[in-house]
C-alpha cells in the first residue's frame, strides 16, 4: 500500500483529500503545517506528498526544497497544491523540485489521475533504483571473486614457484627462468641426479591454463620425483614417456594433455638419452662462438595422454666439452605481434644463440623477450632452462 502525505493548514482540504485517496486504497498521513509535514515525511517515507503553496511559517515551496535535499526523500512524488496558475508560478515550482502541480478548487477526478500517474513515476524510480542497487551488488560480488581468483591465482603460482628445483652447481650447472602468464598455467620443470653419475632434466608444459592445468602439472612432477610411477626404468625416457602416458590419458584428467622433453645426462660417458612427447626440441650448442654448433634434440611422439599403449622414440647424443643444452616451452616464443603475427620458434632459436654467444644471462635473455612482448604479461608461461656441462 503505498503511503501518501497530505500537508495544507486547511483542515476541511485535508479531510476532502484524505477521504478521497483513503477511498481509493492509500494509506493517507496528513498534517497541518510545513514543519509538521516535514517531521512526519522524515518517519514514514511517503511515495507521494501533496503541499499546499501558501501556508504560514514554512510554504509549500520550502517544504519542497527540504525534502528534496533530504537523500532518503529525494525520490518522493511531490505534488504542489496551488492557485496560483502563472507560467512563473510554475516555474518557481519546478525550481524548487516539484513534480507535478494541482490547481484549487480542487477536481477529484484529477487529483486521482495526477495521483495515479505520479505514483507510477515514483514505482519506476524505485524499480530502477532497486536495479540499480542489484547491479552495483553484483558488480561488488563480481570484484570480489575476482579479487578471491586472482589471489588464488598467485598462491597457486607461488607453490608452483617452490616446487621447482634450485641451481645446480659443479660439473653440470643451470640457469633457468619461469614466468606465469596472466592465467596459471601449466609449465613445470626439474632436475635432479638419479644417483652419482645420471642426470634427470625434463620440462612438461599442460593444455590450457588455470588451476586444472597446474594441479596436472604438479601431480607429474611430484610422480617423477617420487619416481612412484610402477615399473618404469627412470634411466630410459622412451620408457618413461610410456608410463605417464599410460597413466595420465586425456579421457581420466579432463581432456587435458601435456608435452614433455625428458633426457638423462651420463656423466660418465658424457651422453644424454632424451625423448619428446609432442614437445619443442631442445637446442644443444656446443663449440667456440665462431665455430658453434647447433643440434635440435627431437625425437617424435605424440603429446601424454592422447592414446593409450603409445611407444616413444629414443636418441642419444654425446656432448663435448662446454656444451650447453636449452629446454623451453612454447610460451617463450609463442608472442603475439603489434601486426597480429606470432613472434616465431625460429625466431626465438635464433636470439638463443645470439645471447649464447654474447653469453648473456637468462635474465637479460628475458629483458629483450619483455620488449618484443611491449611489456604486457605473457599469453602463457614462459619456461626456459640452460644447462652447461663442462
Amino acid at each position: 500500500m503505498f503511503k501518501i502525505l497530505i500537508i495544507d493548514d486547511d483542515p476541511t482540504i485535508r479531510v476532502v483529500l484524505k477521504r478521497a485517496l483513503q477511498n481509493q486504497g492509500y494509506d493517507v498521513i496528513v498534517a497541518s503545517d510545513g514543519e509538521a509535514g516535514i517531521s512526519q515525511a522524515q518517519q514514514i517515507h511517503p511515495a507521494l506528498i501533496i503541499c499546499d503553496w501558501m501556508m504560514a511559517h514554512l510554504n509549500g515551496l520550502d517544504v519542497c526544497r527540504l525534502i528534496k535535499a533530504n537523500p532518503k526523500l529525494a525520490t518522493t512524488f511531490f505534488i504542489l497544491l496551488t492557485a496560483r496558475g502563472e507560467v512563473e508560478d510554475r516555474v518557481m515550482g519546478l525550481d524548487a523540485g516539484a513534480d507535478d502541480f494541482l490547481a484549487k478548487p480542487i477536481d477529484i477526478n484529477e487529483l486521482k489521475a495526477r495521483v495515479r500517474a505520479g505514483l507510477r513515476l515514483y514505482q519506476l524510480n524505485q524499480d530502477l533504483q532497486a536495479q540499480k542497487q542489484a547491479l552495483e551488488k553484483l558488480n561488488q560480488d563480481l570484484q570480489h571473486q575476482k579479487q578471491l581468483l586472482e589471489t588464488e591465482l598467485a598462491e597457486a603460482s607461488s607453490y608452483v614457484r617452490s616446487l621447482l628445483p634450485a641451481p645446480l652447481k659443479g660439473t653440470v650447472t643451470t640457469e633457468s627462468l619461469f614466468i606465469p602468464s596472466t592465467q596459471l598455467g601449466g609449465d613445470c620443470f626439474d632436475y635432479y641426479w638419479l644417483d652419482d653419475e645420471h642426470l634427470v632434466i625434463y620440462l612438461l608444459d599442460v593444455s590450457g591454463h588455470g588451476v586444472g592445468s597446474a594441479l596436472l602439472s604438479v601431480s607429474v612432477l611430484n610422480m617423477l620425483r617420487s619416481q612412484s610411477l610402477p615399473n618404469t626404468n627412470f634411466y630410459q625416457p622412451n620408457a618413461v614417456l610410456k608410463s605417464l602416458n599410460n597413466t595420465f590419458q586425456m579421457s581420466d584428467h579432463d581432456e587435458k594433455y601435456f608435452t614433455i622433453w625428458y633426457g638423462v645426462y651420463n656423466r660418465a660417458q658424457r651422453q644424454i638419452s632424451y625423448a619428446s612427447a609432442g614437445h619443442p626440441p631442445a637446442l644443444l650448442l656446443a663449440g667456440t662462438t665462431l665455430n658453434l654448433s647447433v643440434k635440435h634434440l627431437d625425437s617424435s611422439g605424440l603429446p601424454i595422454g592422447f592414446l593409450p599403449d603409445t611407444e616413444f622414440e629414443q636418441d642419444v647424443i654425446y656432448l663435448q666439452e662446454k656444451s650447453t643444452v636449452y629446454i623451453f616451452s612454447d610460451g617463450a616464443y609463442e608472442i603475439s605481434q603489434p601486426d597480429g603475427r606470432i613472434w616465431g620458434k625460429e625466431a626465438f632459436i635464433r636470439l638463443l644463440i645470439d645471447s649464447h654467444q654474447q653469453n648473456i644471462h637468462l635474465k637479460q635473455l628475458l629483458n629483450q623477450l619483455q620488449a618484443l612482448n611491449h611489456g604486457n604479461n605473457f599469453d602463457d608461461d614462459l619456461s626456459l632452462i640452460r644447462i652447461n656441462f663442462t
